[in-house]
């Protein structure tokens, strides 16, 4: 692995790319991480079920509008976020985030009318943004080009379980001590923890990107050869939003995939009340889908490794598709669980898959904006998804909402086999090795 003296760091430590020798941080950042998904957790049971019990919201649009607030201003914040970590460093945009977390919770106990909701989900989609977005950065950074994979199916791993594990509890909580306060005390003890490590043990990993940079190797193929390390802001979000085949590509599926996600967080709770579960089973049907794609993430990351991202990312959303179209036939809680699993197999094959995607191609001198963008169009989907499924919802019921979601997932996947290349370098070397020899 490459070394340099430690410029760039406060202690002069080695610069070193790896996953070994940058474990401690490494795992300190997929516990920070973790924290930054328990803080969306505390949200997907116990949010449904205020908009219509305490705030009496019976349009799904009203309801919704949370998400969308939180999609909005998520989206928004990644696209800052990888500017503001190239300018000002990794570490400072991770403690904002985890500054602006801090209110959130309360906000969400105390809040008198919906307004205040949706005033904590816009902090919460900036807090997000700053947090998850640098926290994948950071670790792409330290675990240089081999691992990417691995690296971001642990780093999806620690936040989507944290995501299911809150949602369980929240779901055990407000069944025991109401939907008020009990389950959002959980947000307040991980924002106040989340603040502490990034400001007093998270370290600095710019110079390790710049590391890289420096001894970045061009692919063999000379595929990327017009994607030089100078570009512009303007060029860096039209290469990922539109003109880059694998880019743009995981920039849809990305899109596609928190569409379907707003969908079940807004949706699905109420679709499963609506058929008489109760607050617990709803809690461990929301709580299903995360986990799978949680503990999914720890190897569907290292496969694409070694096996290659482009199909792994699209049969991952045809296999969403299937559960979609699972919860738009179903009736039952058992068949609801074999869908949420169906949904948390295919997201944990496109999550990770799709951010070492976007490591592969772009160059290290601009891949944090890249990724910024990425997770624009990827987070924009919860926005997307919140108000397609309201609409739908809202003209046509629930099922028919889902209906359509499923519907533009299978197509997704669609445009992914068709236009997507494979990114990781080895295997698009071997592939074309093997057609010259045949």
């Amino acid at each position: 692995m490459s070394r340099v003296a430690g410029a760039g760091t406060s202690t002069h430590r080695p610069i070193t790319l790896g996953l070994r020798q940058n474990a401690a941080q490494f795992v300190l950042l997929v516990a920070v991480n973790a924290l930054v998904g328990g803080m969306l957790g505390q949200e997907r049971v116990v949010l449904p079920l205020l908009a219509t019990q305490t705030f009496h919201l019976g349009a799904y649009t009203a309801a919704l509008t949370y998400i969308l607030a939180f999609g909005v201003a998520k989206a928004a914040t990644n696209y800052v976020a990888g500017a503001w970590s190239d300018r000002y460093g990794r570490k400072p945009v991770l403690v904002a985030g985890w500054l602006v977390a801090m209110p959130v919770s309360l906000l969400l106990i105390s809040a008198p009318s919906w307004g205040w909701i949706i005033a904590a989900n816009v902090l919460l989609g900036i807090s997000q943004g700053l947090t998850w977005s640098t926290t994948v950065i950071m670790k792409i950074d330290l675990v240089g080009p081999s691992r990417r994979g691995f690296a971001m199916g642990l780093n999806e791993a620690a936040g989507y379980g944290a995501v299911a594990a809150t949602a369980l509890t929240t779901g055990y909580l407000a069944e025991a001590y109401g939907l008020r306060p009990a389950p959002f005390l959980l947000g307040v003890a991980f924002a106040a923890l989340g603040l502490g490590l990034s400001t007093l043990v998270v370290r600095e990993t710019r110079g390790h990107a710049r590391l890289e940079a420096a001894s970045h190797v061009a692919r063999a193929d000379g595929r990327h050869d017009h994607l030089h390390h100078e570009l512009s802001d303007r060029q860096v979000f039209t290469q990922t939003s539109f003109r880059e085949p694998a880019l743009s590509s995981a920039s849809q599926a990305g899109l596609v995939n928190n569409l379907n996600d707003g969908l079940a967080w807004g949706l699905f709770p109420v679709l499963f009340a609506a058929a008489g579960l109760s607050v617990g089973r709803i809690g461990v049907l929301a709580a299903l889908y995360p986990a799978v794609w949680g503990v999914g993430q720890l190897f569907t990351g290292a496969l694409s490794d070694r096996w290659g991202r482009k199909w792994f990312i699209a049969t991952g959303m045809w296999v969403q598709a299937v559960g979609l179209a699972l919860v738009a036939a179903g009736d039952a809680f058992a068949l609801w669980a074999v869908a949420a699993v169906l949904l948390g197999i295919g997201t944990a094959m496109v999550y990770p898959t799709l951010l070492a995607s976007i490591g592969d191609v772009a160059h290290p001198a601009w891949r944090a904006r890249s990724v910024g963008i990425y997770r624009l169009w990827r987070d924009g989907g919860f926005a997307a998804g919140a108000l397609l499924a309201g609409v739908v919802a809202d003209a046509l019921g629930e099922r028919a909402a889902v209906w359509t979601v499923a519907a533009l997932t299978a197509a997704s996947g669609l445009v992914v086999a068709v236009r997507m290349y494979e990114t990781r370098q080895q295997l698009a070397a071997a592939a074309e090795l093997r057609g010259a020899e045949g």
